[in-house]
């Protein structure tokens, strides 16, 4: 494998997931997130080294696809309509088309395509079940959706973790692999995702916009003085300190710029995988 130019490729595809978080406000830290409990996962499930790569990385890029989802669907504040909710379900799709003539596409294109499959074989966009779907496209659907009960939303607030769990073991043998559910129910249940839930990196809690409610994802040099903006209503505020944490305070300014991609969190990603890129 040559390292520096496989750094570069996987850096390409991992800017593009970025992009994609960059337009939801809502999301902020979603990818880092379903990244690191999908690894998690990968390791209690006693999986190769591989596969807690492809975990990590499909984790991050699951959602390539929804950098062709038009803004009116993707940043909605309430819940989608049926038909907008078509047009929603298309990103995985439309994640394998973009992924098709990448160099790197085999390493993550399942997952892109399948995390939204269900075990029942009643999910899309293929309608696969059981052992059919992939392997790392079943880790990642369990993190996914994991992040997605905990985590806040234009028209809820984010459920505790024993809640989301306990919706999530209903579907056990239905929406989720039962196997790899039961594995991830013992990390929960060990208070090993404490670090990851509400957080857009380690150390990093989410910070609420003063004004609007969305998250807003700290970059790790954030310190207390420094001024940020909320993706949603572009307001300009100012970080206090509060314990190990910062809230924000608004300073009465519009934002100077608009969303951009959080390409420190690529860099650190990159990091973290270099052991993995290096191998022969």
């Amino acid at each position: 494998m040559n390292w520096a130019r496989d750094r570069r490729l996987l850096e390409s595809l991992m800017i593009m997931g970025a992009v994609v978080e960059a337009r939801d406000p809502f999301t902020g830290g979603h990818l880092w997130r379903t990244s690191e409990i999908a690894k998690l996962l990968a390791q209690r499930a006693g999986l190769g080294e591989e596969t807690v790569f492809a975990a990590t990385v499909g984790g991050w890029l699951h959602d390539l696809g929804k950098v062709g989802i038009p803004d009116a669907v993707l940043l909605k504040r309430g819940r989608l309509d049926e038909e907008e909710y078509a047009v929603a379900r298309r990103h995985p799709e439309i994640g394998r088309a973009i992924l098709a003539p990448h160099p790197l596409a085999g390493l993550v294109v399942d997952t892109v395509a399948h995390h939204h499959e269900r075990w029942d074989g009643d999910g899309y966009p293929d309608r696969l079940a059981g052992e059919a779907i992939p392997l790392v496209a079943r880790l990642v659907a369990i993190a996914d959706a994991f992040d997605a009960m905990t985590s806040v939303r234009p028209y809820r607030q984010p459920l505790d973790v024993p809640t989301a769990l306990g919706r999530m073991k209903a579907e056990g043998g239905r929406q989720f692999d039962p196997g790899l559910l039961d594995a991830f129910a013992e990390i929960a249940e060990a208070g090993l995702l404490d670090h990851i839930v509400g957080h857009s990196g380690f150390e990093r809690p989410l910070v609420l916009c003063p004004h609007c409610g969305p998250v807003i994802a700290l970059p790790r040099s954030a310190k207390a003085g420094d001024l940020h903006h909320c993706q949603s209503c572009v307001g300009e505020y100012r970080l206090e300190a509060e314990g190990l944490t910062f809230v924000a305070t608004a300073t009465g300014r519009p934002a100077r710029g608009g969303a951009t991609p959080n390409l420190a969190e690529v860099d650190e990603m990159l990091k973290a995988l270099e052991g993995f890129l290096r191998r022969p």
